[in-house]
């Protein structure tokens, strides 16, 4: 049972919380001879792969190291630039490691605030009135299920697809965020939720539902 993340988006598409739970660390190491037979671009502050994929690695994949030294942005730690060390013919045979990105903050608003519009597309596209919207997205390595409160804060999870009972655990979810958020004094509805109980209690119910399912929750 794995469940990667959650995501609680106000009212108004705002992502107010994330937590990050179980991510998948896929990376990929492999010895390259010279000519690079990929294409790589810098590009928001990263080298990513954009065109040509083998062995693994896909277009969108983060440059992470250079014969085992980390890249970070453009330089590696020793302070050389690592394109200009990919394009030297004579510093190969080079070792590579490639990654899938790991999602910045912003990018995270930004994907919250583009799946607010989607939300609304299907209640209005439902047949029947009063729909409630997207409940379960499923792809193929991935199911985003979503509950909707009675305010219009919706609670997300991504998870496994097998991963079954993901609407008990949304509505424990919505218990805590009651509990430790907005029985908070210092907190403010539609702003970030900045609350170690609620963040401590979130983690605890994770990692219960993980070990023994959803029969303690």
């Amino acid at each position: 049972m794995v469940i990667y993340g959650v995501y609680i988006v106000s009212k108004s598409g705002g992502l107010i919380f994330n937590h990050d739970h179980t991510l998948p660390k896929i990376e990929t190491e492999k010895t390259f001879s010279y000519p690079l037979d990929i294409k790589l671009q810098y590009e928001n502050k990263k080298i990513t792969v954009e065109f040509g994929q083998r062995d693994g690695i896909h277009v969108g994949h983060v440059l992470y190291a250079i014969n085992g030294i980390p890249v970070s942005g453009r330089q590696l730690d020793d302070g050389r630039d690592a394109l200009e060390i990919i394009e030297n013919k004579e510093n190969y045979p080079l070792i590579l490691k490639f990654g899938r990105p790991k999602m910045t903050t912003n990018e995270k608003i930004f994907l919250a605030s583009m799946f607010y519009p989607l939300f609304a597309l299907a209640s209005q596209l439902s047949p029947e009135p009063k729909s409630s919207g997207i409940e379960v997205l499923e792809a193929d390595t991935f199911k985003l299920h979503c509950f909707q409160t009675l305010t219009g804060v919706k609670m997300i999870i991504i998870a496994d697809p097998p991963q079954a009972g993901m609407d008990i655990l949304l509505r424990k979810i919505y218990e805590l965020y009651s509990d430790y958020a907005l029985k908070n004094p210092f907190y403010s509805l539609e702003m970030p939720i900045r609350c170690e109980l609620f963040d401590t209690n979130l983690k605890t119910v994770l990692e219960q539902v993980e070990k023994s399912g959803l029969a303690n929750v």
